[in-house]
């Protein structure tokens, strides 16, 4: 028998943005549609979709966001969805505001990254960031990562053993995924400028929810830590009097962006700088959920083979690319098909946003 959970998840990304905007209207939020230049399979449209429960004006805000890593966006989808299908109790001057797929073209081909191979988690520079440089290890190590000819087996797991044994495996791991500026068709590409899916979203933060005071923000992403648990990874460290609140406020579960303390590793143009960039005057609290899914070598295998696939195979703006093993490989690494991981995502999703609610719409603002 089905379990009840795996009922949220969409089997592509035009059934899910189908669903989120019924649900959406059934429940009579405000909505905008962002449309996106880029076009998925079939020449289908791609564009962002946004909710708003509650006051328009209001000056305590959760923003909850899926997608942006394209294919973990199938995840972040079925929370919101599950969000959807419950009463959301949203006091006066208060809101919640739900952001579909902010990377619908990775959602719709099943990558991870956007048209541009952007990995839009490395695309939020500030003004006066520059977009360029790549780790040193990373230039050591582009040919191995990111080479120009189809999937093949190449005993890349092995070698990439052997690399960690040299270097060190955090060292290794903050060195490849941080993100680099250099190879436009490597891995963890940030990009030349602010992408276009990025900049309209900004834009529409500001128009929008400039207003508030306090915003509780949730990203939500697949693929990093144990299988099944979730990591709230927040900006800073213990001694961070923002890090100490959120862990106040959400338990154990909390982390730092940092490759020595915690699964995760430290990153240039993160979500969470877009959206303090775009809400200057608003005391922001951002945590990113991760729900972790495979090891880290075989995600990292899966979203190499893919990338070969899509630059040096015949996945590039292929209709049937869909059907190809690295795409499979890419599901099960961030979407896998497992009742009882999905029902962990959906649980642990949906508890996470009632905690931040109570957080935004229960505690005076503070000046930060």
């Amino acid at each position: 028998m089905s379990d009840p959970y795996s009922s949220f998840f969409s089997p592509d990304y035009h059934t899910a943005r189908k669903r989120f905007s019924a649900l959406a209207l059934d429940r009579q939020a405000t909505t905008w549609q962002i449309p996106l230049t880029a076009k998925g399979p079939k020449n289908s449209d791609l564009s962002i979709e946004i909710a708003l429960f509650g006051s328009p004006n209001a000056k305590k805000i959760v923003l909850h966001a899926s997608g942006l890593h394209g294919v973990e966006g199938f995840a972040g989808s079925a929370i919101q969805l599950a969000l959807l299908s419950q009463d959301m109790p949203i006091p006066d001057g208060c809101a919640v505001v739900l952001v579909h797929a902010l990377n619908p073209f990775g959602m719709a081909w099943l990558r991870r990254v956007n048209e541009n191979n952007v990995d839009l988690n490395r695309n939020f520079l500030c003004p006066n960031e520059a977009y360029s440089g790549a780790p040193e290890h990373y230039t050591q190590l582009n040919g191995m990562l990111n080479p120009p000819s189809p999937p093949q087996f190449d005993f890349f797991l092995m070698r990439t053993t052997g690399n960690i044994l040299k270097s060190g495996f955090n060292a290794l791991k903050q060195a490849i995924v941080g993100g680099q500026y250099e190879y436009p068709k490597g891995l963890f590409y940030g990009g030349k400028h602010l992408e276009e899916g990025p900049r309209l979203y900004s834009q529409w933060l500001r128009e929008n929810l400039s207003h508030a005071e306090h915003l509780v923000a949730i990203d939500i992403h697949t693929g990093l830590g144990k299988r099944g648990h979730d990591t709230l990874l927040v900006e800073g460290g213990p001694e961070n009097p923002l890090y100490q609140e959120l862990e106040t406020a959400f338990g154990d579960h909390v982390a730092p962006w940092d490759p020595d303390a915690s699964v995760a590793y430290a990153i240039r143009g993160g979500h969470g700088q877009g959206v303090c960039n775009s809400l200057p005057e608003t005391r922001v609290q951002f945590v990113t959920q991760e729900f972790g899914t495979l090891s880290p070598l075989k995600v990292l295998y899966a979203l190499r083979e893919e990338n070969r696939w899509h630059h040096w195979g015949e996945g590039l703006n292929n209709p049937d690319s869909q059907l190809h093993t690295s795409k499979n490989r890419i599901l099960q690494a961030f979407r896998p098909d497992s009742e009882s991981w999905r029902k962990a995502v959906v649980e642990r999703g949906v508890a996470l946003a009632e905690q931040a609610t109570r957080l935004a719409f229960q505690t005076e603002p503070t000046q930060a």
